[in-house]
């Protein structure tokens, strides 16, 4: 496994972790790596998805909810939601990050951690995301 597949999967154990506690999500992150400190080789990648989906929630959440058609973000497992919340931070953020490869590593993960429907759930939002990101990138909307 890679290195930034192993931090996007922390990434998304931390954030799921700071979903089911009621302290902040900078105490979770805290309480996180105190009980599961990622490896060094893994902390920088881990330490941007996390902080970066924490400080841009409110725009991350947004555009899923917009792209999730008869779906509210309640509704939307917590596994699945801060998978595309990592994946959207990274197609905003990371543009170093082909966000095709984005997108696939949502799925894998997806496939993994979530239920047997998630691959397909996370596709069809983030494949929307991207095409719409896409659309307003070059001026059409």
């Amino acid at each position: 496994m890679g290195k930034r597949r192993r931090a996007r999967e922390l990434a998304l154990q931390s954030l799921f972790y700071a979903d089911a506690t009621s302290v902040s999500p900078e105490e979770a992150l805290d309480l996180f790596c105190k009980n599961f400190p990622p490896p060094k080789d893994l902390d920088l990648f881990f330490r941007e998805l996390v902080m970066g989906v924490i400080d841009n929630r409110d725009e991350i959440d947004q555009l899923i909810e917009q792209h999730s058609k008869n779906w509210k973000l309640y509704r939307i497992s917590s596994v699945d939601l801060n998978l595309m919340r990592i994946a959207v931070y990274e197609f905003l953020h990371c543009p170093e990050v082909p966000r095709r490869v984005s997108i696939n590593e949502a799925i894998d993960i997806g496939k993994r951690f979530g239920t047997e429907e998630s691959g397909a759930f996370i596709n069809g939002i983030l494949d929307s995301i991207h095409l719409f990101l896409g659309k307003e990138k070059s001026g059409q909307k």
